[in-house]
């Protein structure tokens, strides 16, 4: 099972608004384990980039500027994250972005089907606790000592910590591979068994006779029912 997790940086809020995306982090997951692939871009908004953004990204105009503008990279993405599951925080933000920026680029949108929101498991798993990025790394004790600033391919690999501890954390994955461990021993035990040839014994005849005498001393012996 492949499964994509994703974050992206913006220049604002909404894209109704006219705001961009000025990065794109992606880690892919084959059976809820890291491969080390990951998909990373810098985008140039073709705008202004407010302050405010600023001061979350560390991302200015003038940074974004050399680099490629969305339509540049699309195809790449597009490729990369295949027809697999979208892993997101907060789905519905990201997922407007990207169908919007889809859109201007007169690419097909992504159905929202295909996103697995992670702020919507962690509400259901603990209802009334918080539920941001930064608060389930707390709650999941996962160093956050490299966040100065949020970044789309950190943040990407943040989540992936915390969507493994909401699936029930690496133990449920470590005591499955035991029991295939065990099971894959138990086969390779039974395939490699030998079996030796019957071995006959034979008793002598004067311990048969002190066995005979000995179990006529005792009341209803299983011996003298054969």
């Amino acid at each position: 099972m492949r499964e994509i997790i994703l974050d992206t940086e913006t220049t604002g809020l909404s894209p109704t608004q006219g705001h961009r995306i000025v990065e794109i982090g992606c880690l892919e997951l084959l059976h809820q384990r890291p491969t080390g692939r990951t998909f990373h871009t810098y985008i140039n908004p073709q705008r202004d980039v407010p302050a405010k953004s600023t001061e979350i990204t560390g991302l200015t105009e003038e940074f974004l500027r050399p680099h490629p503008i969305f339509t540049q990279i699309v195809d790449d993405f597009l490729a990369f994250i295949g027809d697999d599951v979208l892993v997101i925080h907060n789905a519905a933000f990201d997922m407007a972005f990207l169908n919007a920026e889809l859109e201007w680029a007169k690419k097909p949108i992504l159905p929202m089907t295909r996103a697995k929101d992670t702020l919507l498991m962690a509400r259901k798993k603990f209802p009334g606790s918080p539920a941001s990025l930064d608060a389930l790394c707390k709650r999941f004790a996962i160093d956050l000592s490299k966040r100065d600033k949020h970044g789309a391919l950190l943040d990407a690999e943040l989540l992936c910590h915390v969507y493994i501890e909401l699936l029930g954390g690496r133990q449920k994955t470590l005591g499955f591979d035991a029991v295939v461990a065990a099971a894959s021993v138990a086969i390779s035990v039974a395939r490699h068994k030998v079996n030796f040839p019957q071995r006959q014994f034979t008793v002598p005849t004067e311990e048969e006779a002190l066995h005979r005498a000995f179990v006529e001393t005792l009341p209803n012996a299983l011996w003298k029912s054969n």
